[in-house]
């Protein structure tokens, strides 16, 4: 299967979100990709005030991006926010096209470095998995990478492929745990990574919303990155085997092997 990360900056208008969003599928599909995954908070940056801008699975903008999966033939998945009670929003990613039609509300929130994301969005509790040419494929965003229940979730479904959409917060040292976060997942799922972020705008934030760093990647089930973006904007294509995760499985067989059922916490020793 081949696959497009498109490492993109956006900014506070989902109308101009959009035609980068276009221009980047029709890249996309001219390189032969089957799907063109986006960052989380393709719809409007974080920063900007989310529930003004948010709109439901079957408002214009989310019709928009069907839209330009339908004129390009590719699963397109990219972050929004949809509206939640009590004036907040959900943090969405969207999975849309042939054959393919879902939602992911982040379930992880990012209450953490001084951001509290929990003020302003309401939290999912599904994980959500999509099939693509009969690959199942699972949804995460950002946050969610601190949590490998998630990922081994998405094994269990069955999935080869995890999808990890991000907005990565800046930061001393930040650059390091996504690496090392990102080749974790996999490796202790024994499943694909591709892990798209936000790029790096280039200019100093103006508060502590997660604005990105760049460095997407494609990691190995053995945990291995096997490509990598720098910080700025760029598009990363790769052609993944997803037989080699049955071989990395039965070399280290660490799903079939767990004790522990998913949320159990051992004894704390007295």
């Amino acid at each position: 299967m081949r696959i497009a990360l498109s490492q993109i900056t956006t900014g506070p208008h989902p109308e101009h979100n959009l035609a980068l969003l276009r221009e980047q599928a029709r890249r996309a599909a001219d390189a032969d990709a089957r799907v063109v995954v986006f960052p989380e908070a393709a719809m409007a940056c974080f920063g900007t005030p989310l529930a003004p801008l948010a709109e439901p699975l079957d408002g214009p903008w989310a019709t928009a991006v069907r839209r330009i999966a339908e004129e390009t033939g590719l699963v397109l998945v990219a972050g929004m926010f949809t509206p939640a009670p009590d004036g907040k929003v959900a943090n969405t990613l969207l999975a849309t096209g042939p054959g393919v039609e879902a939602a992911y509300d982040k379930i992880h929130l990012y209450d953490a470095f001084g951001y509290a994301e929990s003020d302003s969005v309401e939290p999912g509790s599904e994980v959500v998995t999509i099939e693509v040419d009969g690959v199942r494929i699972g949804l995460a965003t950002c946050y969610d990478v601190r949590f490998p229940e998630l990922f081994r979730a998405h094994a269990d479904a069955g999935a080869l492929l995890s999808l990890l959409l991000a907005s990565w917060g800046a930061g001393p040292g930040k650059r390091e745990q996504w690496e090392l976060l990102t080749r974790a997942r996999a490796l202790d799922s024994t499943l694909w990574l591709a892990a798209v972020g936000q790029a790096a705008s280039g200019t100093p934030a103006s508060s502590n919303a997660p604005t990105g760093i760049g460095h997407s990647a494609v990691i190995g089930p053995d945990g291995t990155v096997r490509q990598r973006l720098a910080e700025g904007p760029g598009m990363l294509l790769a052609d993944l085997d997803l037989d080699e995760v049955s071989t990395v499985r039965r070399a280290v067989p660490v799903l079939a092997n767990r004790r522990l059922p998913l949320g159990e916490r051992p004894a704390v020793p007295r």
